[in-house]
């Protein structure tokens, strides 16, 4: 089963993390899109509990269904993550809906993709934050953090989920949903 190994970090500039991108020779696959994710669970957060995610998301005009277990936290998060496209996004809603799984957190956030040979860097602008993700093998993780600037202790291997969390309550914000609006309002 395909594994999805990655971190996370804070970007406080995107225009020098843009710069830093260029001078690795990153290409830049996708522009800034909207993209919003679904999280679903069935009663008693039964997913949640067993540390799996099952989502739907709208990124630009692509809709993909994904699921991901087996967390393992270290150095880099590291999950088996199935994915797929799905043509009617609203439909799959309504099929989870018969199955008996429910929206359990809705996120959004504006990603630019960028790639390189073994891996890809996607840039997050999300309603708590810039964050960048860096997504391969291990060892290209390290090697691509370092030319970005990036050390190992700045390193995030937390979910949006949880680092919603986080914000909340360090914040004391009564926002539910990390969306642009719930965030804003609150």
């Amino acid at each position: 089963m395909p594994t999805e190994i990655e971190i996370k970090f804070r970007v406080t500039d995107l225009r020098s993390l843009t710069g830093k991108l260029r001078a690795a020779r990153f290409r830049l696959v996708t522009r800034r899109t909207h993209e919003m994710n679904t999280l679903y669970d069935l009663d008693g957060e039964v997913l949640r509990r067993r540390k799996e995610l099952l989502r739907i998301r709208n990124y630009g005009s692509e809709w993909t269904i994904t699921h991901k277990s087996g967390a393992k936290r270290a150095r880099h998060s590291s999950r088996v993550e199935l994915e797929t496209g799905v043509a009617d996004g609203n439909k799959m809603d309504a099929i989870l809906g018969a199955l008996g799984y429910s929206p359990s957190f809705r996120y959004e956030k504006f990603r630019a993709e960028w790639a390189s040979g073994k891996g890809k860097v996607v840039v997050d602008e999300t309603p708590i934050g810039n964050f960048c993700e860096i997504e391969g093998p291990s060892r290209w993780i390290d090697s691509t953090a370092r030319k970005l600037g990036v050390s190992p202790a700045d390193y995030i291997t937390k979910n949006y989920a949880t680092l919603f969390a986080d914000w909340k309550q360090a914040t004391k914000s009564p926002a539910r949903e990390m969306t642009f609006k719930d965030v804003h309002k609150s």
